[in-house]
This record gives structure tokens, C-alpha cells and sequence, in this order.
């Protein structure tokens, strides 16, 4: 199964605020600028590409303190597992989107590819981390937002083993955002 990460991140490569807030993601760049021709900066191509997802818990949680209405959820009806050993039951608010998982991250993968999935988007620090570190993450993209947040929750974690990154695409977004893909290769 292919897993990739699509991910905005600080320039000094924090995912959130040490409390974990995201706000500084929608005042970030140039919001005057004209977007028109890539509002959401690849993100609907991205999720057009993937038919499950897989996030950590506190990316969850804050996902569900959005408490998106039916119109702005942007996942559509993609099945997502949420990886947590301490929460059993998602939040009201997620209730019929998520569904709770604790276990082994590869008999999940397992699990998906025999149930006929393909493309799993994996998302939150700790998660894409594990994901990492157990060689599953194939591609990602990473999205710079124009800010030095100086302090936060970095992006990667504590990695076992260095990892290379090929293939870079870079694309830079008039709003001041610089994107990258990467293919991931395992030393």
C-alpha cells in the first residue's frame, strides 16, 4: 500500500504551537495575493488520489475542535482510522467520520490492503514519525507557510535511521508558500 504524508509546516518546520494551535496557518503569507489558479495549493488533487487516511490522536482532536460543518469537511468520505492506545470512542463531532484504532501500525496496513485499499494519506507529527520509522511512508509533501514560529511541535520526531528524500518538486504559490514532494527512500 502506498502511504503518503501531505503536511503544512512553519519555515522552521513546526506542525503547531506548543499548546497546539494551527491559526498561524490562515495568517501566514500573503493574503492579498491572487490564488485563484491553486486555491487550496494541491490539496484537492491530493485527496482525489488517496481512498483511506490514517492520523494520530491529537491530530484528531484538533480537527474535531475545528467542529466543522458538513460543507467544510474536506476529507469527503474517505475512510479514516485514528491511531490512539488511550481514547476508545472519537468525539461527538467525529463520531460517524472516524474510527478508533490500537494496534500494530503494520497489521493495520495489513488489514487495509486485504480489505482492497491502495493509498493511505497519513497525517500528525507522531504518527507520520512511527510510519517513518517503520518504512512505510512513500512520498511526501511538505508545505512551508511563510513564518518562523521559533518554538512548537517539530514536524518529525526522533527518527531510527537517517532517510533520503528524491525526486523533489518544488512548486512556490503567490502567497508566499513553498511546497515539496519528495519520493522517500530508505537507506
Amino acid at each position: 500500500m502506498k502511504c503518503s504524508v501531505y503536511i503544512a509546516t512553519s519555515a522552521d518546520g513546526y506542525i503547531a504551537t506548543p499548546d497546539g494551535d494551527v491559526d498561524w496557518l490562515h495568517s501566514a503569507g500573503n493574503s492579498a495575493a491572487d490564488m485563484s489558479n491553486n486555491p487550496d495549493m494541491g490539496f484537492t488533487k491530493f485527496i482525489t488520489s488517496i481512498d483511506c487516511m490514517i492520523m494520530g490522536r491529537k491530530c484528531m482532536e484538533a480537527i474535531s475542535g475545528f467542529n466543522l460543518t458538513a460543507e467544510q469537511w474536506p476529507y469527503g468520505n474517505i475512510k479514516i482510522y485514528v491511531l490512539s492506545n488511550t481514547i476508545k470512542e472519537p468525539p461527538a463531532n467525529l463520531q460517524d467520520k472516524v474510527e478508533m484504532y490500537s494496534g500494530d501500525i503494520t497489521q493495520l496496513i495489513s488489514q487495509l490492503e486485504a480489505s482492497g485499499y491502495k493509498h493511505a494519506y497519513i497525517d500528525g507529527g507522531a504518527t507520520i514519525t512511527a510510519f517513518i520509522n517503520l518504512g512505510l511512508i512513500n512520498e511526501m509533501t511538505i508545505t512551508k507557510a511563510p513564518i518562523i514560529l521559533g518554538k512548537g511541535i517539530p514536524l518529525f520526531g526522533e527518527i531510527n535511521n537517517s532517510i533520503k528524500l528524491t525526486n523533489a518538486e518544488v512548486t512556490g504559490f503567490a502567497n508566499d508558500f513553498i511546497q515539496v514532494k519528495y519520493t522517500v527512500a530508505y537507506l
